[in-house]
């Protein structure tokens, strides 16, 4: 055979060999990126990650209510839930309330209802226009929810084909994510007090659910395709005779570090680390009697960084490589400046971002726990800043978001109104933001 046939036929393999690898992969690539654009998605809390960080590039810096959106449309009932996106379509939960009302309870203000019907809502992402609304529960005289809460506040979780949505004490469902279809319903009842707040996430075959009420605290691990119990770990004993001190509403944060998977779930006077296949608890840290806190973690460096909650909210950062009560060896700093009860830190390289719920923002070095800067941005906050494109994005409840550049000197780029309340984090996906307020769904785009 001449060297030019052999080059010839060895060109001509390659090409079939690619050829069949790439028939290979496409079904498989399909089934991940959806029936959209290819690999983007915002799936859970807090994006792909669960840390508020997002690869997106080209998102808008400026918008308003005439300015920069590509659609906005009316959100059926009311829910602070988070949207998740996947390929073309966007889901939400949200929950249409009967005889609703306002009462005072113990030092709370809080929401009442006859009754709520609890939904899942998916919507076309290039238009915003409703595919389908699907209730999943319907309760009557459910317990009350505070004011800066709502009954359908925990962010549903996707997957290629299946939507998981959790309301707490109401019921866990999950549905086909194209029709809508209820394919199981469960529920792990607790007295929340003041309404639910821990996001569900996924793991392997299991649905992970974090309960941390005036009553029981607890982690569970549902079977994703049937919703039974495959696991249920209790939680820490907490110190204290007063139940509304025993409630919690962080979502837990999957970690992989020193080979080994870790679900980090923050909860009343505790942070634990646990297994996600057994439920069996791999360290434990006592951060005091923090309590009350929707605040959720995040990782870098090794460490594993949250607020402590109420009474006096602090920011610990903690190693994760330890083993058994970690509390007197591995607590690499804190810092007590204005830390959130409410929002998640978020990390952007080697700096830590925070906002209190008063509205001052922070920076600080995620090695050591040195503040780089404070700065006051006015108003109050409950969703969480997230970091995209070298900017941090502070998302306030009248509606105002503040975008900053990441850096150790504050350089503010824009400041950004629509019509609040705004509760829920956003979804940030290349060239667009998708955020919820109480009434309505946007899609912020470049016009």
């Amino acid at each position: 055979m001449q060297r030019e046939d052999r080059a010839s036929l060895r060109a001509g393999l390659t090409k079939v060999l690619r050829t069949v690898v790439y028939l290979a992969v496409l079904p498989v690539l399909l089934l991940v990126a959806g029936p959209g654009r290819a690999g983007e998605a915002w799936p859970q809390f807090r994006g792909p990650h669960g840390d508020g960080t997002a690869a997106a590039r080209k998102l808008p810096l400026v918008w308003s209510e005439t300015n920069n959106i590509a659609w906005k449309v009316q959100v059926p009932g009311r829910g602070r839930s988070s949207p998740v996106v996947l390929g073309n379509r966007i889901w939400l939960t949200t929950a249409l309330g009967q005889g609703l009302g306002k009462a005072r309870m113990g030092p709370d203000d809080v929401q009442t209802a006859e009754h709520i019907t609890f939904e899942a809502v998916c919507l076309d992402r290039t238009d915003g226009k409703i595919l389908w609304e699907t209730p999943l529960f319907d309760v009557d005289k459910p317990a009350p929810v505070h004011r800066l809460n709502s009954w359908a506040t925990p962010t549903p979780v996707v997957e290629p084909g299946q939507l998981y949505c959790d309301f707490g004490t109401f019921g866990t469902a999950c549905v086909d994510a194209k029709t809508g279809k209820v394919l199981w319903r469960q529920r792990l009842a607790l007295d929340h007090q003041v309404g639910p707040g821990s996001s569900p996430v996924l793991w392997q075959n299991l649905l992970l659910l974090v309960r941390d009420g005036c009553d029981a605290q607890y982690i569970a691990a549902l079977d994703k395709k049937t919703g039974q119990t495959i696991w249920k770990t209790d939680r820490p004993p907490i110190s204290t005779p007063t139940a509304d001190l025993r409630k919690a509403f962080a979502t837990p944060l999957m970690v992989r570090s020193g080979g080994r998977e870790q679900m980090i779930a923050a909860g009343p006077h505790w942070i634990v680390s646990y297994n996600p296949a057994t439920g069996k608890e791999i360290w434990r840290a006592r951060h005091g009697q923090g309590f009350s806190f929707g605040s959720s973690p995040v990782f870098g460096h090794g460490m594993t960084l949250f607020s402590t909650g109420c009474f006096k909210a602090e920011l610990w950062a903690i190693r994760v490589d330890g083993e058994g009560d970690v509390t007197s060896t591995h607590v690499a700093w804190k810092c007590l400046r204005q830390i959130p009860v409410m929002s998640s830190p978020v990390l952007a390289g080697d700096e830590l971002y925070w906002i209190s719920d008063e509205g001052i923002a922070c920076c600080a070095d995620v090695r050591s726990g040195g503040v780089h800067w404070q700065k006051r941005l006015g108003g109050t906050y409950l969703a969480s800043p997230l970091s995209a494109d070298g900017r941090v994005y502070f998302f306030g409840h009248d509606g105002k978001t503040t975008v900053v550049k990441a850096g150790r000197q504050f350089e503010q780029l824009a400041q950004n109104f629509l019509e609040g309340p705004l509760a829920a984090t956003p979804a940030l996906l290349d060239g667009a933001i998708f955020l919820r307020t109480d009434s309505y769904l946007y899609q912020i785009r470049k016009q």
